[in-house]
């Protein structure tokens, strides 16, 4: 099993070594992809491990109240706000952003490769990129 997961902490629980807890007891692998805290903790990554060890470890964080889900619902392009402008692409560091068509210059988004940096937000002239929190 293997995720892009978002993970979204209460303050409560921003002093408590919940990653590295859930790491041990469920034997999982884990590469940090983006990280904040504050106003509220937020990291993305992607996990993987045994479907057992995974289920448990999610089942472990939403006890914990700890709100998660794929990081695949949380980038945002609108279609119709893309103008293909293409000022994204050289400030994104996975290339999920690309020319996908030469000949008309089409700009083309890979969300498996996306790892929600944001980057890609502030340079958009015409907001079509946006991360959903």
């Amino acid at each position: 099993m293997r995720n892009k997961l978002v993970l979204k902490f209460p303050q409560s629980l921003l002093d408590k070594p919940i990653i590295s807890t859930v790491v041990k007891r469920f034997d999982l692998d884990f590469n940090i992809l983006h990280a904040q805290t504050k106003p509220e903790g937020l990291l993305i990554l992607e996990i993987s491990g045994t479907d057992e060890n995974y289920n448990a470890a999610i089942k472990y964080l939403e006890n914990l109240k700890v709100n998660m889900q794929p990081l695949s619902k949380d980038i945002i392009r609108d279609e119709n706000k893309c103008t293909n402008c293409s000022a994204c692409i050289p400030h994104c560091p996975t290339q999920s952003l690309f020319i996908e068509d030469r000949k008309t210059m089409k700009v083309g988004f890979d969300p498996e490769k996306c790892i929600a940096c944001e980057a890609c937000i502030p340079v958009c002239p015409y907001k079509a990129m946006s991360l959903k929190l």
